[in-house]
């Protein structure tokens, strides 16, 4: 979209003439313009914030002949898109996340381990059983050098 793509839009979107429009368009960039110029930043609720951002004097190179180059400090504007924008742009789908929470069924905070089998009740069966905390202990280490790791690298 264009300038006057723009004010085509407002005047659809208002009760205005093209020539309002117009000027009304040219307000709001003007007002933009000149904030940004004198260094603050502009904040738009659901829309965004423009920030006026400088870059330092530097050598570069020209890349035909290698020679250096100065190039000047200069000022630019750096636009963060503001959360509600995000989300119109990229919507969640939420349907298929629920699909799939519905497919798996309830999860159990327990339901990794196997029971516990009373002491006094042993037999061949609860040997085949017993190895399975032990199997889900070995599960757990390596989640604990996961989360062992994450806390070295902070």
């Amino acid at each position: 979209m264009n300038r006057s793509e723009l004010v085509d839009a407002v005047e659809d979107a208002t009760d205005l003439d093209k020539r309002q429009s117009e000027s009304a368009v040219k307000a709001v960039i003007d007002a933009l313009t000149n904030v940004i110029k004198s260094g603050e930043k502009v904040s738009i609720f659901g829309f965004g914030t423009f920030a006026p951002t400088s870059r330092a004097a530097r050598v570069g190179r020209n890349p035909q002949t290698g020679e250096a180059v100065n190039i000047a400090a200069s000022t630019g504007v750096k636009f963060s898109p503001a959360t509600a924008l995000k989300a119109l742009l990229n919507p969640k789908p939420a349907a298929k996340k629920s699909a799939a929470k519905k497919a798996a069924g309830p999860v159990k905070k327990g339901a990794a381990s196997a029971p516990a089998v009373p002491a006094a009740k042993k037999s061949a069966s609860s040997k085949k059983a017993a190895p399975a905390p032990a199997a889900a202990a070995a599960a757990a280490v390596p989640a604990a050098k996961k989360s062992a790791k994450s806390s070295k690298k902070k």
